[in-house]
């Protein structure tokens, strides 16, 4: 047989395997995107998703849609993305560490195997804020009053396991100190709850806190160092506290997408994280880019859910707040 009839039948012979896989690629998406988002519409997660979403739209065509599904810190909306088809329609946000912790601290509807990562896109670390006209004027006045009267402080954090309440189990571990923890599902009833006095202190991201400062005291943050867009708010390890900790946000798909659309969001991923206008966005919503690709990024997370099973040992959050 002549190489050239080997060549032939070697591609006769492929073609059957191969051809469904190109005809599915080539028409996605032949339906809208959905992207799911574990918080309430407004909030740091949502605006950075529907930035992402108009994105995506330019480059592969069709639509995209944003759906809100708050609740158990982030779990209901990876749930729904782990329980999808893995047909590249349905994507989701992902929020660091809950992405890590929630399958630590519960049986949860979710777990890390369940994904395929396409790429982290943001970082914004997590702060401490008050009312502005509240008794708390710096850090060192609360940890004074939580040591003389602990669980007298309320905190609130947009849910249990979020990076903004592990920042709180991480300083109550560094400073002896105890604050009564409360939940709540996203960025805005936390700014309602603190403007309206029913709780003293908040975490939340320091973006979104400088993004609308209204009424609002940071008192410290939890980067590893000073932030361009906070540059008059120390840092947690500079007021003597060895605390880091910030919310990474990125975007999954479910395992088991064909990895040839896997492939295509990755591309688009990749050159939306480079895009000056989408930089734009989050910046001015005073966030900082932080472009992972997805196999390096699912690679760091792996390593670093070592670190967090091992403060699940020392600090079980779910039990104490």
């Amino acid at each position: 047989m002549t190489l050239r009839r080997r060549t032939l039948l070697a591609a006769t012979l492929a073609t059957p395997a191969i051809a469904p896989a190109l005809a599915q690629t080539a028409r996605y998406p032949d339906r809208p995107i959905e992207i799911v988002v574990g918080f309430t519409a407004g909030g740091g997660t949502d605006l950075d998703a529907r930035s992402y979403g108009r994105a995506l739209e330019q480059r592969l065509g069709g639509t995209v849609v944003i759906s809100n599904r708050p609740g158990a810190g982030g779990e209901l909306a990876l749930g729904a993305v782990a329980r999808a088809r893995p047909d590249g329609h349905t994507l989701g946000t992902t929020n660091y560490p809950g992405l890590l912790t929630i399958p630590i601290e519960r049986q949860a509807q979710f777990r890390l195997d369940d994904f395929a990562p396409i790429a982290n896109l943001v970082t914004d670390p997590s702060a401490i804020t008050a009312h502005a006209d509240g008794p708390y004027k710096t850090l060192r006045d609360v940890i004074e009053r939580a040591k003389a009267a602990p669980d007298s402080i309320t905190y609130a954090s947009p849910g249990i396991g979020t990076d903004d309440h592990l920042q709180l189990v991480l300083l109550q571990e560094a400073a002896g100190i105890r604050l009564t923890h409360v939940a709540f599902q996203g960025d805005p009833q936390l700014r309602t709850a603190v403007l309206g006095k029913q709780v003293d202190l908040m975490g939340l991201n320091l973006g979104a806190v400088t993004a609308a400062p209204q009424g609002f005291r940071i008192l410290a943050q939890a980067a590893a160092s000073r932030s361009r867009f906070g540059p008059e708010v120390p840092t947690l390890k500079e007021l003597g506290y060895p605390v880091t900790m910030a919310s990474e946000r990125g975007l999954v798909a479910p395992a088991g997408t064909p990895p040839a659309i896997l492939a295509r969001l990755r591309e688009a991923t990749e050159e939306i994280a480079r895009d000056r206008e989408f930089t734009g966005a989050l910046e001015s919503r005073f966030t900082e880019p932080a472009y992972e690709p997805g196999e390096a990024w699912f690679a760091r997370l792996r390593r670093e859910e070592a670190d967090y099973r091992g403060l699940w040992q020392r600090t079980p959050w779910v039990q104490r707040g």
